[in-house]
Parts: structure tokens; sequence; C-alpha cells
């Protein structure tokens, strides 16, 4: 299945859909608990079904009335997917597609219902009388309407000032929608681990971790890509991934204490602006940075930013320097959740030199 493409929304529907198969102890989890699982997560698919009298209450009753309880004790079990219930997830992607949208929320999944016309949640809304056209338009016109202000909040949340960053980073997702960045071909496991730990709540700063020449680099690259293309989780949409330049930082610095002053003002930039996603390459050298000339050193001004939530972060560095520098630091180790990047296989290299040739030729 492609629940990589999930809402947040979307996925807590399907956990909301298990919850309600184990309530009834149903040994599956078919399109009727699916339905309950959208009339459980707030959105737009719920307010217009509420809008036609169809409620959580009243699928519940229907689905004990006709189908009855299992006698199956599966509290705690993960419950298997009808047939049924992956078409109507696949056909959800189809909606998906049909909208332009990169994502999959549970209005979309909504709409496949709808389109699918069979089944037993198709039953229960029939009988409960929703009117189909009329659900049909008005899911499509609130999605677009929903992602035309998605948009606009993209261009809003880009327009919060960062000088000093600007001055002293790159920002990645600028130069992918400019078609500055080298495609990147393949690490999609890790490019989706670093989407799941973006996503958590806390202890939400990946650690890309690998020889040098590896590609740690490019999957921070591959992020601005996906994020340009809105190919991302909602909770990552219109977020910047900016590389910081420590080194231009420090050189620059002419008296005691400015380094120090410029990154608390980028700290402060970061966490005013809300939408950037920092990405420090060979971030064991925040460990010691601008200590020299008597400051407190980088990673004393980083740790707090992190433990509070302010700003995220993405680092990279080699094994060697993660358990010399950072694995001594407790107090740092903890903010980071450590990816494991491993050299490509052959069969990788030869199609990331495939996918670069068109690049290298032109050049």
């Amino acid at each position: 299945m492609m629940f990589g493409r999930f809402t947040e929304r979307a996925q807590k529907v399907l956990i909301y859909a298990q919850e309600e198969a184990q309530a009834l102890q149903h040994g599956y989890v078919g399109t009727e608990h699916v339905l309950l699982g959208i009339l459980k997560e707030d959105g737009i698919a719920k307010n217009l079904l509420n809008n036609m009298n169809i409620t959580i209450e009243a699928v519940r009753s229907f689905i004990e009335e006709y189908e009855g309880r299992g006698e199956v004790d599966l509290y705690n079990k993960e419950i298997p997917l009808t047939p049924r219930t992956k078409r109507l997830l696949e056909l959800s992607l189809f909606e998906a597609r049909n909208l332009n949208h990169n994502y999959i929320s549970p209005e979309h999944i909504l709409l496949a219902l709808i389109r699918e016309s069979e089944g037993v949640a198709f039953t229960i809304l029939n009988n409960l009388g929703a009117d189909f056209n009329k659900l049909r338009k008005q899911l499509i016109e609130a999605l677009s309407g929903e992602q035309s202000s998605n948009l606009n909040g993209i261009k809003k949340t880009n327009g919060e000032p960062t000088p000093t960053l600007d001055q002293f980073g790159r920002d990645l997702t600028d130069l992918a929608r400019e078609g500055k960045l080298d495609p990147v071909i393949g690490r999609e496991k890790e490019t989706q681990r670093v989407l799941e730990i973006l996503s958590r709540r806390t202890k939400n700063n990946p650690c890309l971790i690998g020889d040098p020449g590896v590609g740690k680099t490019a999957i921070a690259e591959g992020l601005a890509e996906k994020i340009v293309s809105d190919n991302i989780p909602e909770l990552l949409k219109g977020k910047r991934v900016v590389t910081l330049d420590l080194s231009s930082m420090i050189a620059g610095s002419k008296y005691r204490g400015e380094f120090e002053e410029r990154l608390k003002k980028v700290m402060e930039e970061i966490r005013k602006a809300g939408n950037v996603i920092l990405f420090i390459d060979e971030v064991h050298t925040i460990i010691g940075a601008g200590a020299a000339e008597g400051a407190i050193d980088a990673s004393n001004i980083l740790k707090p930013a992190l433990a509070r939530g302010e700003i995220q972060c993405i680092g990279a560095t080699t094994i060697d320097e993660y358990r010399k520098y950072i694995e001594k630091d407790s107090a740092l180790e903890r903010r980071f959740q450590p990816i494991l990047v491993g050299e490509p296989t052959k069969k990788e290299a030869v199609l990331i030199l495939k996918g670069l040739r068109d690049k290298y030729e032109a050049h």
C-alpha cells in the first residue's frame, strides 16, 4: 500500500477504523469501519456527512443491527483489511490524482467510497439518505478551495523575513524550485524515515549517519524536492529546508561574542518564521564551534532551542564523529534520532548514474 502518501488525518481515519473493528469484535476492517473512522476525524468529510444527518452514532447503530457483534477478543491485535477496503484505498489515490493532489486525505477516501458505489459503507450511506451527487460536488469544491488556501498560506509563511539565516544559509527549497538541484535517485527508505521523524511531536530531529559521499546531503535535497512538488505530509507543507554554513559565520566574526550573537539571531529568526527546517552538514562541528573566541559554543545555543521544540534540525555526520562527539554529549544526543545511511548497492549506483547522466551531458 501507498501509506506514505496518506496525510496525518487520513492515517488517523485508518487507526480509528481498526479501533472500531476491534470494539465491534469483527475480525476484519471493512469499508463500514473506514466510514466510522471518517466520521470520527474532524474535517470537511465529517462535516459534510453530518450536514446530511449522517452521524457516527447512526452508522454504528446500523452496523450493529445488520452485522451484529463478533465473538472474538481482538483487543490490541492488528486486524486485516478486506479486499474491498484495500481497493477503496487504492481508489482514493486515483481520486487524489484526478484533483492533481500528491496526498490522500479523508476527503479523497470518501470520494473513493462514493465512486465504488457498492459495499457495506455505500449501502449504509444510501440507507441513511445520502445525496451522493451533492456530496461528491461539495467534496471536490471544498478540496479545490482548501488547495488554493494552502498555497496562499505557504506564500504567506514563506514571506517571514530571515535576513541573517539567508546571509549564512542556502535555501534548498528555493534551489529545488528553480531546478538547480540534481535529481535524487533512490534513498526512498531513508527519506521516508526522515519524514516520519520530522512529523513527530517530540524527538523530531533526524541525524543522518554514514560514510563521506554516501549521499546524506542528497537526502536533504530530496526532502526539499518533495516539499516543492507537494508530495509531503500535511504537517510539513510550506516548510523551507535551509542548510546553515557555520564556518562562514565563524570566519566572518571580527570581535568576541559576534558569532554567538549571529547564531542567536538565526535561532530567533527561525523561531519567528516557524517554517524552517535547518540542515547542518557535519553536525558534530557545532560542538566547540565559536568557543575559541571565549563565547559559549554553538551546541549550547542550539540545545535549549531544540529542547523547547522551537527549531527543527536535520543533522548529518559520519559514524565515527557521531560516536566521538554527539554520543558523548547526552543532552545533544537526546535531541537527535539517528538514521543510518549505507552505501548504495551496485544496482542502485547504476540507477543513480543513469538518472544523473543528462545533467552531466548537458554540462
